[in-house]
């Protein structure tokens, strides 16, 4: 077996576990190497900066330099292309910036972007950029839909504050998501930059499986002068035509 293969046979072990983590003697049964080479890779391996280890909890986990490679992957990903026809509808019928984006452990990867020009204030999303999942649209609708594991990962670490108006309590989020899961959509109300608000929706694989979102953004003003329910509909008829096309019944 080639060092290569041994590097990246552990780099996958602890990124197919990063819900919880993985522990060294996880890693040394599943990809069944010597003790002494997985410990020196794992080592370098964190020095690097590509896995972080926990002493607490004794686990492994893929950092965000991993994951800024995984994005720039993901950013070019064949869903891009199939996904990007239907943003490009969201966006005429709404005139509002469109976005795609994936679950990516903790945070969330912009996979594609539709920018609108008629409105000057300087959005967060940029394609292969990670955002966080509590206090943007499009996180909180992935992660509505996301597994119990990967929610209490993220709720065993701080909810930053972005606006005042990002949800903080973890109580609060669970309550929030259970309305998304209600209702099946989510929406950002100035939660990570102030004047910007974003419906989201997410989108479903032939399996029932979640395979991102798609969200369109626009500025506050229009939900005081005359609501959001276009952009709701908009944004949850073209998150289930982009399902349906991907087979999900």
């Amino acid at each position: 077996m080639s060092p290569l293969y041994k590097v990246f046979s552990i780099m996958e072990t602890v990124v197919a576990r990063q819900d919880t983590g993985a522990t060294y003697s996880e890693i040394v049964a599943a990809v069944n190497l010597p003790k002494s080479s997985v410990h020196r890779i794992l080592k370098d391996l964190t020095e690097l900066g590509y896995l972080n280890f926990n002493p607490e909890t004794k686990r492994y986990f893929g950092s965000l330099r991993l994951a800024s490679l995984g994005a720039e992957v993901v950013a070019h990903f064949q869903l891009r292309d199939h996904v990007r026809p239907f943003l490009l509808e969201l966006h005429r019928e709404t005139d509002h910036t469109t976005n795609l984006g994936v679950l990516n452990g903790n945070v969330g990867v912009f996979v594609d972007k539709i920018e609108s020009k008629d409105f000057g204030i300087k959005l967060f999303s940029e394609i292969g950029k990670t955002f966080p999942l509590h206090c943007t649209g499009l996180g909180k609708a992935l992660l509505a839909f996301s597994s119990p594991e990967t929610l209490g990962s993220l709720l065993d670490e701080s909810l930053p504050s972005l606006t005042e108006k990002t949800i903080t309590s973890p109580v609060a989020l669970r309550q929030e998501l259970a309305r998304i899961r209600e209702q099946g959509f989510a929406v950002d109300c100035e939660e990570i930059t102030r004047g910007i608000m974003c419906t989201a929706v997410p989108v479903f694989g032939f399996d029932g499986e979640m395979v991102g979102a798609v969200s369109v953004t626009f500025p506050s003003y229009i939900n005081d002068d005359r609501g959001i329910e276009p952009e709701i509909t908009a944004t949850k008829k073209y998150a289930a035509l982009i399902s349906g096309s991907l087979g999900q019944r």
